[in-house]
């Protein structure tokens, strides 16, 4: 009977030179994680909201200045993970500003090229600090091209669309891994109104509002969901209507939330509530909150701190108490150029005068009334 012998070849050990640099860029990237405590949940007191307490979870701690720090760190995991981001890999992000700017600082750490497409509209403190962590900048006219020169940018560049207007509900893990939601629920446990009644926040990627949105069904949470919407945006509408190809072609004035499309990390499906926020009221907020604050928050930041005030309002007409949460998005200090800037609020036609006289003596007084369209 013959025997059949088989050669086994000795073979050199393969190149695990790719691999060696992805190990080293997730520890990096952990060290990032470690070395940011958790974000702070302020909980100030305004005396004409009778039974509500208020609890602002302040994004804008994070190194790079914003809540977008931790999408930032998470699209970067992801696409290492998924061996889409190797030594040498140009990166591209089409941004509004504060996910390019973490982005940006995470590419800096990794030492990779950063190309962020934006609208010629987004704010000048935002390009500069791209800019000062070594990224670049590409413009565009009209915010939905930014898609379009992202995908193309990377495709010539043979580099990686991190895409965070589809990524970002599927990079972050909704179930914990402190993820946000984790981190808001875990800080609420001892207060006297553990479980919010509400947590309020605008959609922006849509990839925050699906993570906080899922956590709350995942824990079994009574806990319901608000996202805020704002002027030239098409979320609420989308939402409202049940119709995801909404699109809007006028600019959002508000930075970071207003979109020209419903983004793909937009899960409807995970809201229990819209509000549609007039850009006057969501910079009005954004100054008074900042006075209460003592230091400057962003248009944003306002349009949830409106939306939470529309929450409480009606909670409290209805006899109830509970604790209200949302988000402090980034500094307002970023828009010294522009929400801060009376000059600027000509220009766009806006007054802010009478939504901030209505907003502050709701918080005094607990009286609401908004300002008429001819105010």
């Amino acid at each position: 009977m013959d025997s059949t012998f088989f050669h086994l070849e000795t073979v050199p050990s393969p190149d695990c030179a790719d691999r060696a640099w992805a190990r080293n860029a997730i520890g990096i990237l952990e060290g990032d994680a470690r070395r940011s405590a958790d974000t702070h949940l302020v909980n100030p007191v305004f005396k004409g909201l009778k039974g509500i307490s208020v609890y602002l979870k302040d994004e804008s701690t994070h190194p790079t200045g914003s809540l977008k720090h931790r999408l930032a760190r998470s699209l970067f995991l992801y696409g290492i993970c998924n061996g889409r981001i190797s030594r040498g890999t140009t990166l591209v992000e089409a941004s509004s500003g504060s996910t390019a700017v973490s982005e940006a600082y995470f590419a800096n750490l990794l030492g990779l090229p950063f190309i962020a497409v934006m609208t010629r509209s987004t704010s000048r403190t935002k390009i500069d600090v791209i800019e000062r962590f070594g990224g670049r900048c590409a413009f565009v006219d009209r915010p939905a091209e930014v898609y379009e020169t992202a995908a193309r940018i990377a495709a010539e560049t043979g580099g990686h669309y991190l895409d965070q207007f589809t990524n970002a509900e599927r990079a972050t893990d909704w179930r914990g891994n402190n993820n946000i939601a984790e981190s808001i629920f875990g800080q609420m446990e001892r207060e006297a109104h553990p479980v919010p009644a509400w947590v309020i926040m605008g959609a922006g990627t849509g990839g925050t509002s699906a993570t906080i949105g899922r956590y709350i069904r995942y824990r079994n949470l009574a806990t319901r969901l608000c996202v805020t919407d704002v002027e030239n945006s098409v979320f609420y509408d989308a939402w409202k209507n049940n119709d995801p190809e909404t699109t809007c072609t006028a600019p959002s004035r508000i930075e970071g939330v207003g979109r020209p499309r419903v983004e793909p990390s937009f899960i409807p499906t995970v809201i229990d509530h819209m509000i549609k926020v007039p850009d006057a009221a969501s910079i009005a907020a954004a100054h008074v909150l900042s006075d209460r604050l003592f230091r400057r928050v962003g248009a944003s930041t306002g349009t949830n701190f409106f939306g939470l005030l529309t929450i409480a309002d009606a909670l409290m007409k209805e006899g109830r108490e509970g604790s209200l949460v949302t988000l402090i998005c980034d500094s307002g200090d970023r828009y010294a150029g522009s929400y801060f800037n009376p000059d600027w609020l000509n220009t766009n036609g806006i007054d802010i005068a009478p939504w901030s006289r209505a907003i502050e003596t709701f918080l005094d007084t607990g009286t609401f009334a908004a300002p008429s369209a001819t105010a």
